[in-house]
């Protein structure tokens, strides 16, 4: 079964190239530009994963990230921003989140944190089921 990864990003062009490389990796994607979008395709597809920016129009990232914590744990969140400062990724991770990712974005560094998060997920999932 193919794994779902939920790109949340307002610059469509972020998406469609995000979109792009992870379908070339074998992944099913989904985009939304904003939190409050991204908080409906979640509870609605219930991804294996987010690739989450910071800054959102309405809602911002921070926001999401708690609240697709509060409600699905389960969810891997990495966060994405180009205006990222040091307080700010430590505040994700302390929320939850799995990862930082710097824009502009790096293709290495994108797969190479989708394939870690999803790999610490599947730990999880067999973890629970032990």
């Amino acid at each position: 079964m193919n794994k779902t990864i939920l790109i949340v990003d307002d610059e469509e062009s972020i998406c469609q190239t995000l979109e792009g490389i992870l379908a070339d990796e074998g992944y099913e994607t989904v985009a939304a530009g904003s939190g409050e979008e991204a908080l409906r395709v979640v509870e609605e597809e219930l991804p294996n994963l987010v690739l989450l920016d910071i800054w959102l129009p309405g809602m911002d990232g921070i926001d999401v990230l708690k609240a697709i914590k509060g409600s699905y744990p389960q969810v891997q969140v990495v966060m994405m921003s180009g205006h990222g400062t040091i307080e700010t990724a430590v505040k994700a991770t302390k929320l939850g989140a799995f990862d930082f990712i710097e824009k502009p974005l790096s293709i290495e560094k994108v797969i190479l944190a989708v394939n870690n998060a999803l790999a610490i997920a599947g730990l999880e999932e067999e973890n629970l089921l032990l």
